[in-house]
């Protein structure tokens, strides 16, 4: 009896632990009215996007740039877009960066307080902000010709404090996870 219900615990934690692996990087894509990319054959860099000290918004690392840039041209490749010196049929822009984001703090009027501690009462309360670095990866396609933009996709990954391999894996998984939404 004991040892039916160690595996049956066994099966479910290592069930959750396997679904908890396959969890995926939310990708929010944006696709122009009509585009395709069917017509991209070759690619050029359009830029990244830079450093706007009004906004504080900025590349992390230009190694991570470059490791970005070599993860997409690895995932154009897979999708038989070579690059071109000249005349490309598409354009590709990128960034990688990070911002901050305060949420909450806030006061809130007296009311009822419910909580830890005897009985009923009534009070002030604040709720403190709560301010996080959010990174993003973002890739974005135009067309060669008219500048037109086709396809935008972002994901949330943050690597303002990785180097080397980690981050490297984190760019990759990213750029991956894209790719997942590129226009057919």
């Amino acid at each position: 009896m004991i040892g039916h219900k160690f595996r049956s615990c066994a099966f479910a934690l290592a069930t959750a632990w396997g679904m908890s692996a396959c969890v995926s990087l939310r990708v929010t894509s944006d696709v122009a009215p009509g585009a395709s990319a069917a017509q991209c054959h070759t690619f050029a860099w359009a830029g990244s996007f830079r450093y706007d000290n009004e906004n504080g918004r900025g590349v992390v690392n230009p190694l991570n740039e470059q490791r970005l840039r070599d993860a997409i041209a690895a995932s154009l490749a897979a999708k038989g877009v070579q690059p071109a010196s000249a005349n490309a049929d598409c354009l590709i822009g990128y960034g990688i960066g990070s911002h901050l984001v305060v949420e909450g703090g806030w006061a809130y009027p007296p009311g009822p307080y419910y909580g830890w501690g005897w009985g009923w009462g009534y009070g002030w309360g604040w709720d403190a902000p709560y301010a996080y670095r959010q990174g993003v990866i973002v890739v974005n396609l135009y067309d060669g010709k008219t500048k037109r933009p086709l396809w935008h996709a972002a994901v949330n990954q943050s690597v303002a404090d990785l180097s080397g391999a980690a981050a490297e894996n984190k760019i990759r998984e990213a750029v991956a996870a894209i790719f997942t939404k590129y226009p057919a």
